[in-house]
């Protein structure tokens, strides 16, 4: 699998460029509340959604202690407010409850697996929140399974799972070095804008010769939407 994988980290690197990304480690509290917000909604929405928190609340111990509906009202843009505020809140507090403070900073000295085991005890935590807290703010070589990743790898034949969690395992213990970062993002990239749940556009897929999904979309560029073509103009 670490061979294929390898290539298509290059092929989609060819298309989409390598992804922009912090060089050094992130506050962790940061990336896991950040990953809350980002849940169901719009990377546009839950970044406002976080920028309001960062703005209208002097730190994470203000937020802590603030009411429930008072996050609810900042992070509305992003959807799921009540669910996201209950979470959020109760992390925080149970972080002030164990640690005597707002942090994760002890998450940095251990390995992977237990970094997900620590995470994953909070409310509204999964697998893919935890390791999204491991690859953007701890930097560490870990591919966070979304549905897009999910669907692209299982349609492009790198593995056959029926849950994201089965996905993540496998693919993290074939990822190559270096390589978390670019072949998340990009596989993300890909799923949103050409291997759509629906509709996959395969007649302008970069992996078009390697995926083995059968039930490819092999309508010719001239029997595309004007939406289609929208798409054709941003990859």
């Amino acid at each position: 699998m670490k061979p294929l994988i390898t290539k298509i980290n290059k092929i989609l690197i060819s298309r989409f460029g390598v992804p922009k990304r912090n060089k050094a480690e992130t506050d962790p509290v940061d990336a896991l509340i950040a990953t809350i917000l980002s849940q169901n909604t719009t990377d546009k929405n839950s970044y406002k959604a976080y920028k309001n928190l960062k703005t209208n609340f002097k730190n994470w111990n203000e937020v802590a202690s603030a009411k429930q509906k008072m996050i609810e009202q900042n992070i509305r843009v992003g959807g799921l407010a009540k669910q996201k505020a209950k979470s959020i809140k109760t992390i925080l507090n149970e972080l002030l409850k164990q640690k005597g403070k707002v942090t994760l900073d002890y998450l940095k000295k251990l390995p992977n697996d237990d970094v997900i085991s620590e995470l994953i005890q909070f409310n509204g935590v999964g697998v893919k929140t935890a390791s999204c807290v491991l690859l953007f703010s701890l930097q560490r070589n870990v591919c966070p399974v979304d549905t897009h990743v999910h669907r692209t790898a299982n349609r492009i034949g790198l593995i056959k799972t029926k849950s994201p969690d089965k996905t993540f395992e496998l693919l993290n213990k074939n990822l190559p070095a270096g390589t978390a970062h670019s072949f998340h993002t990009n596989l993300i990239k890909l799923g949103r804008d050409i291997c759509k749940s629906a509709k996959p556009l395969c007649t302008i897929c970069p992996l078009l010769e390697i995926c083995t999904y059968e039930g490819k979309n092999m309508l010719p560029i001239s029997k595309l939407t004007k939406n289609d073509f929208l798409l054709l103009d941003n990859v």
